[in-house]
Protein backbone atom coordinates (compact mmCIF):
# COMPACT_ATOMS: atom_id res chain seq x y z
CA UNK A 1 0.00 0.00 0.00
CA UNK A 2 1.22 3.32 -0.82
CA UNK A 3 -0.22 6.69 0.34
CA UNK A 4 -0.32 9.67 -2.14
CA UNK A 5 3.10 11.97 -2.26
CA UNK A 6 3.49 15.17 -0.58
CA UNK A 7 0.76 17.97 -1.68
CA UNK A 8 0.94 21.41 -1.71
CA UNK A 9 -2.27 21.43 0.76
CA UNK A 10 0.01 18.94 3.06
CA UNK A 11 2.52 21.50 2.97
CA UNK A 12 -0.01 23.55 4.01
CA UNK A 13 -1.21 22.33 6.68
CA UNK A 14 -5.19 22.12 4.96
CA UNK A 15 -7.57 18.93 4.98
CA UNK A 16 -7.96 17.56 1.39
CA UNK A 17 -10.91 15.31 1.83
CA UNK A 18 -12.17 14.94 -2.31
CA UNK A 19 -10.36 18.24 -2.70
CA UNK A 20 -7.64 18.09 -5.07
CA UNK A 21 -4.17 19.44 -4.77
CA UNK A 22 -1.24 19.08 -6.66
CA UNK A 23 2.15 17.46 -5.99
CA UNK A 24 4.85 19.32 -4.53
CA UNK A 25 8.56 18.39 -6.05
CA UNK A 26 9.06 16.35 -2.82
CA UNK A 27 5.75 14.69 -2.86
CA UNK A 28 7.39 13.45 -6.65
CA UNK A 29 10.10 12.55 -5.22
CA UNK A 30 8.51 10.52 -2.76
CA UNK A 31 6.94 8.35 -5.18
CA UNK A 32 9.77 8.03 -7.47
CA UNK A 33 11.24 6.84 -3.76
CA UNK A 34 8.36 4.34 -3.70
CA UNK A 35 9.16 3.18 -7.10
CA UNK A 36 12.74 2.18 -6.23
CA UNK A 37 11.63 0.62 -3.11
CA UNK A 38 9.10 -1.38 -5.16
CA UNK A 39 11.79 -2.57 -7.99
CA UNK A 40 13.41 -4.47 -4.89
CA UNK A 41 9.78 -6.61 -4.44
CA UNK A 42 10.18 -10.03 -5.79
CA UNK A 43 7.47 -11.11 -7.42
CA UNK A 44 5.48 -7.02 -7.42
CA UNK A 45 1.71 -7.87 -8.32
CA UNK A 46 0.49 -6.84 -11.90
CA UNK A 47 -2.38 -4.80 -10.61
CA UNK A 48 -2.68 -1.52 -8.88
CA UNK A 49 -5.98 -0.52 -7.08
CA UNK A 50 -6.16 3.44 -7.39
CA UNK A 51 -8.04 6.20 -5.94
CA UNK A 52 -8.95 8.27 -9.21
CA UNK A 53 -8.04 11.47 -7.15
CA UNK A 54 -5.40 13.17 -8.91
CA UNK A 55 -3.00 13.65 -6.11
CA UNK A 56 -2.89 9.45 -6.34
CA UNK A 57 -2.93 9.06 -10.30
CA UNK A 58 0.10 11.11 -10.61
CA UNK A 59 1.85 9.18 -7.55
CA UNK A 60 0.72 5.66 -9.33
CA UNK A 61 2.52 6.94 -12.74
CA UNK A 62 5.53 8.19 -10.95
CA UNK A 63 5.56 5.13 -8.12
CA UNK A 64 4.72 1.84 -10.52
CA UNK A 65 5.34 3.34 -14.30
CA UNK A 66 3.78 1.55 -17.07
CA UNK A 67 4.48 -2.49 -15.91
CA UNK A 68 1.78 -2.00 -13.47
CA UNK A 69 -1.65 -2.19 -14.78
CA UNK A 70 -3.25 0.47 -12.70
CA UNK A 71 -7.34 0.22 -12.17
CA UNK A 72 -8.84 3.09 -10.79
CA UNK A 73 -11.69 2.86 -7.85
CA UNK A 74 -13.56 5.15 -5.81
CA UNK A 75 -13.64 3.00 -2.61
CA UNK A 76 -10.04 4.05 -2.41
CA UNK A 77 -11.10 8.16 -2.33
CA UNK A 78 -10.01 10.04 0.79
CA UNK A 79 -12.56 10.36 3.67
CA UNK A 80 -14.63 13.39 2.49
CA UNK A 81 -14.37 15.69 5.09
CA UNK A 82 -17.40 18.02 4.25
CA UNK A 83 -17.48 21.45 5.51
CA UNK A 84 -13.88 21.11 6.81
CA UNK A 85 -12.36 20.60 3.71
CA UNK A 86 -9.55 23.57 2.55
CA UNK A 87 -9.54 24.32 6.69
CA UNK A 88 -5.99 23.90 8.16
CA UNK A 89 -5.52 21.52 10.67
CA UNK A 90 -5.78 24.61 13.54
CA UNK A 91 -8.72 25.81 12.39
CA UNK A 92 -10.43 22.42 12.69
CA UNK A 93 -8.86 21.87 16.53
CA UNK A 94 -10.51 25.06 17.16
CA UNK A 95 -13.63 23.37 16.39
CA UNK A 96 -13.39 20.26 17.89
CA UNK A 97 -11.82 21.24 21.07
CA UNK A 98 -10.50 18.05 23.54
CA UNK A 99 -12.08 15.83 20.89
CA UNK A 100 -8.85 16.46 18.75
CA UNK A 101 -6.40 14.40 20.83
CA UNK A 102 -8.45 11.20 20.01
CA UNK A 103 -8.84 11.38 16.54
CA UNK A 104 -12.65 10.42 16.26
CA UNK A 105 -13.32 13.99 15.15
CA UNK A 106 -12.03 12.54 11.52
CA UNK A 107 -15.72 11.34 11.39
CA UNK A 108 -17.71 13.37 12.60
CA UNK A 109 -17.33 16.86 10.23
CA UNK A 110 -20.38 18.36 9.42
CA UNK A 111 -22.05 16.69 5.85
CA UNK A 112 -18.64 14.73 6.09
CA UNK A 113 -18.33 11.02 6.26
CA UNK A 114 -18.60 8.71 9.02
CA UNK A 115 -16.97 5.94 10.49
CA UNK A 116 -19.23 3.50 9.69
CA UNK A 117 -19.24 4.93 5.99
CA UNK A 118 -15.65 4.86 5.08
CA UNK A 119 -14.96 1.67 6.80
CA UNK A 120 -18.01 -0.21 4.74
CA UNK A 121 -16.49 1.37 1.14
CA UNK A 122 -13.17 -0.08 2.23
CA UNK A 123 -14.48 -3.31 3.77
CA UNK A 124 -16.26 -3.86 0.34
CA UNK A 125 -12.94 -3.74 -1.57
CA UNK A 126 -10.59 -5.75 0.70
CA UNK A 127 -13.74 -8.46 0.61
CA UNK A 128 -13.28 -8.17 -3.46
CA UNK A 129 -9.73 -8.52 -3.55
CA UNK A 130 -8.83 -11.81 -4.72
CA UNK A 131 -5.25 -11.75 -4.85
CA UNK A 132 -1.84 -9.42 -4.13
CA UNK A 133 -2.27 -5.83 -5.62
CA UNK A 134 -0.68 -3.16 -5.45
CA UNK A 135 -2.98 -0.15 -3.55
CA UNK A 136 -2.40 3.75 -4.04
CA UNK A 137 -4.14 6.04 -1.69
CA UNK A 138 -4.31 8.62 1.12
CA UNK A 139 -3.73 8.79 4.78
CA UNK A 140 -6.97 8.28 6.70
CA UNK A 141 -8.16 5.46 3.92
CA UNK A 142 -4.75 3.94 4.09
CA UNK A 143 -4.95 3.43 8.06
CA UNK A 144 -8.94 2.68 7.46
CA UNK A 145 -7.82 -0.12 5.29
CA UNK A 146 -4.39 -1.27 7.19
CA UNK A 147 -6.51 -1.32 10.61
CA UNK A 148 -9.60 -3.53 9.22
CA UNK A 149 -6.84 -6.05 7.41
CA UNK A 150 -4.91 -6.61 10.90
CA UNK A 151 -8.33 -6.48 12.53
CA UNK A 152 -7.89 -3.10 15.07
CA UNK A 153 -10.47 -1.10 16.28
CA UNK A 154 -11.10 2.64 15.23
CA UNK A 155 -8.85 4.33 18.63
CA UNK A 156 -6.38 1.31 16.99
CA UNK A 157 -6.20 2.27 13.55
CA UNK A 158 -6.04 6.12 14.37
CA UNK A 159 -2.94 5.42 16.01
CA UNK A 160 -1.35 4.42 12.48
CA UNK A 161 1.99 6.13 11.14
CA UNK A 162 0.79 8.14 7.61
CA UNK A 163 4.07 8.12 6.63
CA UNK A 164 4.48 9.71 2.54
CA UNK A 165 7.46 7.81 0.47
CA UNK A 166 7.25 4.49 2.06
CA UNK A 167 5.22 1.48 1.62
CA UNK A 168 3.11 -0.52 4.14
CA UNK A 169 3.56 -4.13 3.03
CA UNK A 170 0.35 -6.34 3.93
CA UNK A 171 1.14 -9.95 4.53
CA UNK A 172 -0.29 -12.32 6.58
CA UNK A 173 -2.60 -10.23 9.25
CA UNK A 174 0.37 -7.66 9.85
CA UNK A 175 2.27 -4.63 8.37
CA UNK A 176 5.82 -4.07 7.33
CA UNK A 177 7.01 -0.61 6.50
CA UNK A 178 9.38 -0.74 4.04
CA UNK A 179 11.56 2.77 3.99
Amino acid sequence: MLRHGQTEWNVAGRFQGHQNSPLTEKGKEQALLQNKLLSGVEALPATAFVSPQLRTVHTAQLALGPQVEQKLDDRLKEINFGAWEGLTKQEVKNLVGDDFESGLWHFQSPQGETFEAISGRVQHFLEELTEPAVVVTHGITSIILRGLYMGLNTLELLQLPRKQGCIYHLSNGSEQVLE
